[in-house]
C-alpha cells in the first residue's frame, strides 16, 4: 500500500498526510538533534560524576554521532527490505531505550557505549523517516517541505544547551536523558500511526564488502581525528589509522563503481547541485557545529557564567532560526542558490568571527551576534539540503538520501571534533608563546580557527552554476542573466 493509499483510508487528503508525516519525522529528528547536543552544558557535572575531564567527555558526543554516520549508509537498504513503518518505529524503541539506560550509566566507558546503542537507533530514525516523506514528495513542494524538515536540525542544537543548564542548575543531569522517555514514546505512536508500510520485497542484495570497507574507513578516518582532540595524542598511531582510512576509502570508492548492486549509488555525485551541497556543505555544517560545543564552555569557563545562563544565550541563535523560516523561500525564490549559499556563506563566518570579540559585560551584544547567528545559519541549512534533492530522479533519491544523510551526520560528528582539537591546539599556543592567563583566551583563538575552517566552504561553491536549482523557482533564471 502506497502513502497515498494509506491517506485516503486515514480520511486524509494527500497534502495533510504529507503535513502530518513531515511533522513527525521533523519531532523525531529534534529530539535525536537534541540529545546530541543537550549534554554540553552538563558536560562539567556529567565528569565531576564520572571522574575524568569535562573536555575527554566529548567522546561521548562524538562516538554517537560517529556510530551515525558509520551505520546511516545501510538505512535505505534496511527500509527496502524490512519496510518502512516496521523500522522507523523500532528504531525510536532503540534509540528510546538507549537514553534511558545512558541516564543510569555510571562510568564513561559504560556511557561510550551507550551512546553508541542510541546511536544506532538514530543511524536508522532520521534516514528512514525522511525517505518517507521524500518517496511521496512532488519536487514543487520541495523547499516548503525541506524547511519543516530541517528546522529540528537547527533549533535543537540550540535548545539543547539551554534545557540542559536548566536541568543541570535544578536536578541531576541525568534527566537529560530521561526527558527522551515520554517524547519516545509518543513518538512510537505516531510512527506506528502514520509510517507508510512498504514493499518488503525490493531490496536487491546487501552489499557487505561496500558496508564493511565504507564503515571501517570512516571509523579508523574519525576516529584517528578524536584520537587527535585527545591530550598527549599518539601521532605515530594516528597516522595509521589515516593511512588505513584512506586505502579502505579509496577501495571502498572502487568496489562501488563496480558492483552491480552498491550500498551507495555513486551516480548521484554526478549531479552538481547534490556534490557542492555535500562537499561545501559539509565544511559549513562542521563549522556551524563547532560553535555550539565551544561557546557555552566558552561562557561558562572563560566568562564564568551558570550552565543555565550560558545555554540561555545560544537560544538567542534558536530565536533567528525561527525569524527567518517564514522568509527562506523568498529568499531561495528571489536570489537563487548560488547567490545565497556564497553571499550567506561570508555573512556566517563573519558572525563567528565577531563571537572571537565578545565581552562577558555585554549580555545583550552576545544576543545580537547569536541572533544573527541564528538568522543566516538558517538560510544556509535550508538552502542546502533543498539544493541538495533538487535535481535528483527519482530512482535516485533512496541512494542519495542515505548518502547525503552519512555526510550530515558525519560532519556534525566532525565539528564538535573539531571544536575540541581547536581548543587544545589555542591552549598550546596560549602556554607556548606565555599569551596570559585569561581563561577565554583559548576559546577566543579556537573560534577564531573555526572562522577560517568556513571559509573554505566558498572553494566548493563557488563552482556552482547560476542555474542550480532552477526549475524549483517560481520565475526560473534565464541562462543569459548574469548573476554574483
Amino acid at each position: 500500500m502506497t502513502a497515498l493509499d494509506s491517506a485516503k483510508r486515514r480520511f486524509l487528503t494527500p497534502d495533510q498526510y504529507l503535513t502530518l508525516l513531515s511533522l513527525v519525522v521533523a519531532g523525531t529528528s529534534f529530539m535525536e538533534n537534541l540529545d546530541g547536543s543537550i549534554i554540553v552544558t552538563a558536560l562539567p557535572a556529567m565528569s565531576h560524576s564520572f571522574h575524568v575531564p569535562p573536555i575527554d567527555l566529548n567522546i561521548g558526543v562524538s562516538a554517537y554521532l560517529m556510530t551515525l554516520g558509520i551505520f546511516i549508509p545501510v538505512s535505505g537498504w534496511i527500509a527496502d527490505r524490512f519496510g518502512i513503518r516496521r523500522v522507523f518505529t523500532l528504531a525510536i524503541a532503540i534509540f528510546t531505550l538507549g537514553s534511558g539506560l545512558c541516564g543510569l550509566s555510571n562510568g564513561l566507558v559504560e556511557f561510550v557505549l551507550l551512546r553508541i546503542m542510541q546511536g544506532i537507533g538514530g543511524a536508522m530514525m532520521i534516514p528512514v523517516g525522511r525517505l518517507a516523506v521524500l518517496r511521496n514528495l512532488p519536487k514543487e513542494k520541495l523547499i516548503k517541505t525541506m524547511a519543516t524538515l530541517i528546522w529540528p536540525a537547527l533549533a535543537a542544537p540550540l535548545l539543547g544547551p539551554a534545557l540542559g543548564g536548566l536541568i543541570v542548575t535544578h536536578a541531576s543531569w541525568r534527566w537529560i536523558f530521561y526527558l527522551n522517555l515520554p517524547l519516545g514514546l509518543i513518538a512510537i505512536v505516531a510512527a506506528l500511526l502514520l509510517a507508510p508500510k512498504s514493499s518488503e520485497a525490493d531490496a536487491p542484495p546487501f552489499d557487505w564488502p561496500g558496508f564493511l570497507l565504507t564503515s571501517f574507513a570512516l571509523f579508523f578516518l574519525m576516529a584517528a581525528i578524536e584520537m587527535a582532540a585527545q591530550p598527549d595524542p599518539h601521532f605515530s598511531f594516528i597516522g595509521l589509522l589515516v593511512v588505513a582510512g584512506i586505502g579502505l576509502l579509496i577501495a571502498g570508492y572502487r568496489h562501488l563503481g563496480r558492483t552491480a548492486y552498491p550500498m551507495i549509488n555513486l551516480e548521484t555525485l554526478k549531479i552538481q547541485s547534490f556534490s557542492v551541497s555535500i562537499l561545501g556543505g559539509s565544511i559549513f555544517r562542521i563549522t556551524v557545529s563547532a560553535t555550539p560545543f565551544l561557546l557555552p564552555l566558552m561562557f561558562q569557563i572563560g566568562f564564568g557564567f551558570s550552565p543555565f545562563l550560558s545555554g540561555a544565550l545560544l537560544a538567542a541563535i534558536f530565536a533567528g532560526n525561527l525569524l527567518m523560516k517564514p522568509f527562506t523561500t523568498f529568499f531561495i525564490q528571489r536570489f537563487g542558490f548560488r547567490r545565497i549559499l556564497i553571499w550567506n556563506n561570508v555573512l556566517c563566518s563573519l558572525t563567528i568571527l565577531a563571537s572571537v570579540f565578545l565581552s562577558p559585560h555585554s549580555q545583550w551584544m552576545i544576543i545580537i551576534v547569536l541572533f544573527a547567528s541564528g538568522i543566516l545559519r538558517s538560510l544556509q541549512f535550508t538552502s542546502l539540503i533543498t539544493l541538495a534533492y533538487s535535481e535528483v530522479p527519482k530512482k535516485l533519491m533512496s541512494t542519495a538520501n542515505t548518502l547525503f544523510s552519512t555526510l550530515i551526520q558525519i560532519s556534525l560528528g566532525l565539528g564538535v571534533t573539531v571544536g575540541a582539537i581547536s581548543l587544545r591546539f589555542s591552549h598550546g599556543l596560549v602556554n607556548w608563546f606565555h599569551l596570559g592567563n585569561e581563561p577565554d583566551l583559548p576559546f577566543r583563538i579556537a573560534l577564531f580557527i573555526v572562522t577560517l575552517i568556513s571559509c573554505l566552504a566558498l572553494i566548493d561553491t563557488v563552482k556552482l552554476s547560476p542555474m542550480a536549482g532552477n526549475l524549483l523557482r517560481k520565475k526560473p533564471l534565464q541562462p543569459k542573466e548574469k548573476t554574483a
